[in-house]
């Protein structure tokens, strides 16, 4: 069969972007033929039978370009005649969609309260949420985490059945097979820190919803002593410049180190003490399945998908809504001095292995297969 893949921007460190490749190797494999629409594309081209088509999308703000886009690509799709396509992006015309986004219309009713039906970004993404998620559609939606489920059933009295949770995916070999005295070492010779320095890892692309600043105020109130010690290394595609002017701000300006994206991010993890991840919101959060597999103790905040696989798991501690700057400065101080750190890593590589089990990387090929073949059936 013949899919198409649409995605508005790829890059190769994005989340969402590294899932749309993984799904569309294994398509591959199973002797399909993918196309992957896109705005923009960074890094190196596939070389494994994936097809690249960058479209241009024109517009002085960004929503427009994505309109743009979308009235391109659809003319071009329905031309070459796919059995199925599958958007990584909210917009009308998916057969799947691969829900990497919380729900845009519950997270507008906190923001925009004024002037939002005159707002062009905002009738876009709502418009494009909807021909998604409406009842009236027939999109098939790959869910990641259950927690945004009933946010979207009661925005859009989605249908149960269109809603299909798929398992973490995590290439466990690639998280295990590291020598982790090894990775300690070439870690701190690399950044200059000390042997018995405290690392804490962030690792994510759009640092103020990662919480960044968040995990720059929490070192900031460690004690002197802990503090003295202790590092903050955050990896990531965004601009760093307000993030280091809040760690020279606080006095932290050698203790903070971020670093653009990185294709050793398993090797940073055997490295590190601890992964912190107070974000403002998240779908999912795949780096928590990495950590738990590389056996890196996690605090992370509870409104992340993913989060619940840290608490079953036994991997690290949660941070509960609605967030608390010194509720967390305090976790975060009692996980470094006191916390069981070997029994959270233990646990967290024991649990990833089970994760494995459940998703070789099939499960959403599974279902884009199984919708393919009941759209032909139907035409």
């Amino acid at each position: 069969m013949k899919f198409a893949f649409v995605i508005f921007k790829y890059f190769p460190f994005g989340g969402a972007q590294r899932d749309m490749m993984r799904i569309a190797r294994e398509c591959v494999k199973r002797g399909h033929e993918v196309h992957v629409y896109t705005l923009s594309w960074q890094g190196l081209l596939p070389e494994d039978g994936i097809h690249v088509h960058v479209v241009e999308g024109r517009g002085w703000m960004n929503h427009r370009r994505y309109q743009d886009f979308i009235r391109r690509i659809q003319s071009e799709i329905a031309a070459a005649h796919f059995d199925l396509v599958v958007g990584f992006n909210r917009m009308p015309g998916l057969d799947v969609y691969f829900a990497a986004d919380p729900c845009f219309i519950e997270r507008a009713q906190t923001k925009w309260k004024r002037l939002r039906s005159l707002n062009g970004r905002y009738r876009f993404f709502a418009e494009s949420e909807l021909a998604v998620f409406s009842h009236a559609s027939n999109c098939e939606i790959l869910l990641l985490s259950p927690r945004e489920k009933p946010i979207f059933q009661r925005w859009y009295d989605t249908q149960e059945t269109r809603f299909h949770l798929v398992p973490p995916c995590i290439a466990i070999d690639r998280y295990t097979n590291i020598d982790v005295k090894e990775a300690r070492r070439s870690v701190r010779a690399e950044f200059g820190l000390m042997d018995d320095a405290w690392l804490l890892l962030m690792v994510g692309s759009g640092f103020r919803t990662k919480g960044l600043d968040r995990a720059i105020e929490g070192l900031a109130a460690l004690p002197p002593e802990v503090k003295s010690r202790t590092r903050l290394l955050a990896v990531g595609q965004d601009n760093a410049q307000t993030f280091l002017a809040l760690a020279k701000k606080l006095g932290l300006r050698d203790q903070v180190i971020i670093s653009g994206g990185r294709d050793d991010i398993p090797r940073l993890m055997h490295a590190a003490d601890l992964l912190v991840h107070p974000a403002r919101s998240e779908l999912a959060g795949h780096v928590l399945i990495e950590a738990m597999a590389s056996g890196l103790p996690v605090l992370v905040s509870d409104v992340c998908g993913y989060a619940f696989h840290v608490a079953q798991a036994g991997a690290g501690e949660l941070v509960s809504s609605p967030f608390d700057q010194q509720r967390f400065n305090l976790q975060l101080q009692q996980m470094l001095v006191s916390g069981p750190l070997e029994a959270w890593s233990a646990n967290g590589r024991e649990y990833a292995h089970i994760l494995m089990r459940a998703n070789d990387g099939s499960a959403e090929a599974e279902v884009i297969e199984a919708t393919a073949q009941r759209k032909i059936g139907k035409a």
